[in-house]
């Protein structure tokens, strides 16, 4: 069940943009992202550690991605909830693992394609990370005001997508134009 991102419960949202030197029709982000080789993840972040495809029991198309964001091991289960060519909905209750222990934050991923003009996309990836229950419990537990844990992550999600956009835009240029990954 997803969480409603709210003042209470935000920890960050970054969005960034990248051009895709491809026209729209051939720009596929669904099959991109459903069929991203681990080593092709891996090239778009030196924070990117592994990722993989599988499905829900009832057969949702879900991405598992690992990754560091600032100081913190996450394990994401992107369940699609809403996947074309043009855009990915893809909705996460994440493991968080730090020096403190192991956590939940829910984490939203949008990825968007949007024409510039019959041969220009613009990329939008944006990311919306929300305090579980269990987050705000384990903070608590930590000693640690929710703004203090939003600020950090708000911090680093910030870095992280300004180094993955770029990339992942070049990657899904390249497959919208030659059908390949660039591994």
């Amino acid at each position: 069940m997803e969480i409603q991102q709210t003042p209470q419960n935000a920890l960050s949202h970054s969005t960034v943009k990248a051009i895709i030197n491809a026209p729209i029709e051939k720009v596929n982000i669904a099959d991109w992202l459903f069929n991203l080789p681990d080593a092709e993840y891996q090239k778009c972040s030196v924070n990117h550690i592994a990722a993989g495809f599988t499905r829900t029991p009832d057969g949702q198309p879900m991405s598992i991605n690992v990754e560091m964001i600032g100081d913190a091991l996450i394990v994401q289960h992107y369940v699609a909830t809403e996947h074309r060519p043009d855009y990915c909905r893809m909705l996460s209750v994440s493991d968080a693992i730090g020096k403190n222990g192991r956590t939940k934050v829910q984490v939203l991923w949008e990825l968007k394609a949007t024409a510039i003009d019959a041969n220009t996309c613009e990329y939008t990836n944006e990311i919306h990370a929300t305090a579980t229950p269990e987050f705000l419990d384990f903070i608590k537990e930590h000693g640690v005001a929710l703004a203090q844990a939003a600020a950090a992550r708000q911090s680093a999600s910030d870095v992280h997508n300004h180094e993955e956009t770029p990339l992942f835009a070049k990657s899904i240029e390249l497959k919208a134009l030659t059908g390949n990954y660039g591994i």
